[in-house]
């Protein structure tokens, strides 16, 4: 699994990065959730909240964007993409 992180500042992408883990051992959503903490530990980033927009929107196509409302922490930025670009 490859998964896509990218934060973007005005409309434009600032930072990116690609995560990839191929574990058989672990489910999708452990692939998914290890990624998020991955990209946030390099981006130095509180891991967000999944709320239920982000659900359902990842649920739908594989992607999803987390703003200012999942973080606790202050942002300095407008959104960060969440995308799955490759499956197992």
């Amino acid at each position: 699994m490859r998964i896509w992180a990218k934060i973007f500042i005005n409309n434009r992408m600032k930072r990116d990065m690609v995560v990839t883990n191929n574990d058989p051992q672990l489910t999708r959503t452990k692939k998914i959730f290890s990624a998020l903490e991955e990209v946030c530990m390099k981006f130095d980033l509180s891991v967000p909240i999944w709320l239920d927009a982000n659900i359902t929107d990842f649920k739908r196509t594989a992607k999803t964007r987390f703003t200012q409302d999942s973080f606790v922490d202050h942002i300095d930025f407008d959104y960060l993409e969440f995308q799955v670009i490759e499956e197992d």
